[in-house]
């Protein structure tokens, strides 16, 4: 009996992987949204001169804000995405019930497409249309997989938490030390944070490591910049 043969070392397979490593993407961008956008709110307070008791209703705020920002725009957007795949999961299902014959030459074709002999395809298609119909077709022609679609509320869950936890470094950082060491440390912490991000989110999707750091590290210094420079410039004029 000939052994099944068995992944490499270190490959995955599964439908489940490429769904797996776009929520580890959109968890790693959620902490720079958290990141970037506190870390910009805590040191321009900071840079207007204001205490620590307004720093931290201010970084407490964003941190708060931002995460139920997040969290609702995450659950809107994925129960569109559900709600689009029911409909074509259902659509499918009418289809598959109401002329089987027409969509068992629709997978044949699409098989055929993909490089098969004719003869090939149509017993591929025959074998797989006995074995499930409906989710050859989905995986084949819509690329959706029926025991896998994603639940509005782990994503914005995963989002908000994602965010958090992007926020609290700067809110932390800004808060801990000494007043006179407050923007530099906070500045320091940020800027390797996001090092540390971009060189996740670049092996995550197979690109260059440190395009994604340069890009992400000048974008967060040029935000802390901008944003202390704004808070001086009221402070000094009396505004805040």
């Amino acid at each position: 009996m000939t052994p099944e043969p068995r992944a490499h070392d270190g490959e995955e397979h599964g439908t489940g992987i490429g769904r797996r490593l776009n929520w580890l993407r959109a968890g790693v961008l959620g902490a720079n949204d958290g990141i970037v956008s506190v870390a910009s709110l805590v040191v321009g307070v900071a840079g207007a001169g204001a205490g620590v008791p307004a720093i931290l209703a201010a970084g407490v705020a964003g941190l708060v804000g931002g995460a139920i920002s997040m969290a609702l725009g995450e659950y809107v957007s994925v129960s569109s995405q559900r709600d689009s795949e029911r409909a074509l999961i259902a659509q499918e299902k009418r289809e598959l019930r109401e002329m089987p014959e027409e969509e068992l030459a629709e997978l044949a074709l699409m098989y055929r497409r993909r490089g098969l002999t004719e003869a090939t395809a149509e017993q591929v298609a025959r074998e797989l249309t006995a074995h499930d119909a409906l989710s050859a077709h989905l995986e084949v022609e819509l690329h959706i997989d029926q025991d896998d679609l994603v639940s509005p509320w782990q994503a914005a869950a995963s989002s908000a938490l994602a965010f958090t936890v992007g926020a609290l470094l700067p809110l932390l950082a800004i808060l801990l030390p000494a007043p006179e060491w407050r923007v530099p440390v906070t500045a320091a912490a940020v800027l390797v944070a996001l090092a540390i991000t971009g060189t996740i989110s670049a092996r995550l999707g197979g690109s260059s490591a440190p395009r994604a750091v340069v890009r992400l590290v000048v974008g967060g210094a040029l935000a802390l910049a901008a944003t202390y420079a704004i808070g001086a410039l009221l402070g000094t004029t009396g505004v805040v």
